[in-house]
């Protein structure tokens, strides 16, 4: 009996070890893993390097996806756990990072191939399929040799009635010279009579979107920055276009020594539901920022209070710096001091990964309450993305070169309910 319950013993054992050491599979184990967290980007034509499509794609890049798992440096899901909780994120879980390192230091192990799901299906240039409209620049524009250049595209509008807009993907024409992109709308027709005036398309707008055009916050429909993903807004949230207005595309361009020709395009998604609010874009900055050369630590803030009597909610919001940035936060404070509570914070910036994130619930910011920004900056020799050498003082400016410290938060009021008002909606048009 005694030697029956040994084996028994031994043989649990056995078991419970041989579990704890199965490695990983490709069929059972990495693929959820790469389809979760990898193939929005890393798909053909979009703007990962290399596609992953299965499992030849997987052994052909092990070892660089190895290297950037270690370095954490992928997938480039910026904002730091618990500051804010957002729709679609795809950071990895320390257990999926050693899923598919363990799996890659095994020897990738196949599983069975014949149970692996379709991979997630290619959406191609529009990353939320194809849009109601598309929009672009009249002509294509031949940028010059020059260090940057701001550029203002008049792009009319034909709509009789307002345009509910729900979501906007900018895709450049020419992703190596294009730096970022801002959509606004012009109702007052002061764009048409800038552009061309210099005998190119367009006209110069550093800065702004040209004189006599509001780029205050009803005015913004949406913008493009290196590695955006495009999000939907929630049902019953829309940007309003208005009846024959004009979108102007304020294009940055950096061509870094590499001119070329762009006509860069929108594509316009309409609201598919009744739009109850507006969403409004109020961008929050600190633009007195005076960083010295060889200050490691750069910390500059600034706040913003939400108006008595306007309860509102936030929606989305996008933090921005250039090169120098390291660290980006954005917090509400109570109207009574005494309660903070975090919107998003970036502990690890990286210009060339930034975005509009959609908390998964809408934010209240209640009347009196204080938004606060603070923008943390590297300019030593030590920040390997520090563009200047040798260093120099570097201010609020629109160049590369130049740093910005700003948060465009969209939001909704609380008071204002469009399906009870006059402005109408056609469910088939977005209209």
């Amino acid at each position: 009996m005694k030697q029956m319950q040994l084996g028994a013993i031994a043989f649990c054992f056995a078991a419970f070890a041989a579990n704890g050491l199965a490695q990983p599979t490709f069929s059972g184990d990495v693929v959820p893993i790469i389809q979760q967290k990898c193939q929005q980007c890393h798909r053909d034509g979009d703007v990962a390097p290399f596609a992953i499509n299965g499992y030849d794609d997987m052994v052909t890049w092990s070892e660089d996806i190895a290297r950037v798992l270690k370095a954490k440096i992928m997938p480039p899901w910026k904002p730091v756990a618990g500051h804010g909780t957002f729709k679609d994120a795809f950071n990895l879980t320390d257990a999926e990072r050693n899923t598919m390192l363990s799996w890659i230091s095994s020897g990738m192990p196949t599983g069975d191939l014949a149970a692996v799901p379709d991979i997630t299906p290619p959406t191609g240039t529009w990353q939320l399929g194809d849009p109601d409209m598309v929009i672009q620049m009249p002509q294509v524009f031949d940028v010059p040799r020059t260090k940057d250049l701001y550029r203002c595209f008049v792009i009319p509008t034909d709509f009789d009635t307002n345009q509910f807009i729900s979501a906007v993907q900018v895709v450049p024409g020419n992703r190596q010279i294009v730096h970022h992109v801002i959509l606004y709308i012009d109702t007052t027709g002061n764009a048409d009579k800038l552009d061309g005036k210099d005998g190119q398309p367009g006209y110069t707008c550093f800065g702004s979107a040209g004189d006599g055009i509001a780029t205050t916050a009803g005015n913004i429909l949406g913008g493009w920055v290196p590695g955006q993903r495009v999000r939907a807004l929630p049902d019953g949230v829309a940007v309003a276009l208005p009846p024959q207005a004009r979108v102007v595309m304020q294009v940055h361009y950096y061509p870094g020594g590499k001119p070329g020709p762009d006509q860069t395009k929108v594509g316009l998604y309409f609201a598919k539901a009744p739009v109850e609010r507006r969403l409004v874009f109020f961008p929050i900055l600190q633009q007195k920022l005076n960083i010295q050369p060889g200050d490691a630590n750069a910390v500059r803030s600034t706040s913003f209070q939400i108006p008595i009597f306007f309860d509102a909610k936030a929606i989305t919001i996008a933090p921005h710096m250039h090169l120098l940035g390291r660290k980006i936060s954005v917090d509400l404070e109570s109207l009574d001091k005494k309660t903070t509570t975090p919107m998003i914070y970036i502990d690890d910036w990286d210009f060339n990964w930034q975005g509009f994130y959609n908390w998964t619930e809408p934010m209240a910011l209640p009347a009196g309450s204080t938004i606060k920004l603070t923008c943390t900056y590297d300019n030593t020799t030590n920040n390997p993305k520090n563009p200047s050498n040798p260093l120099k003082l570097v201010n609020w400016g629109e160049g590369t070169e130049d740093e910005m410290c700003v948060a465009f938060v969209g939001v909704t009021f609380d008071n204002e309910n469009l399906v009870k008002s006059i402005i109408p909606f056609n469910k088939q048009t977005g209209r």
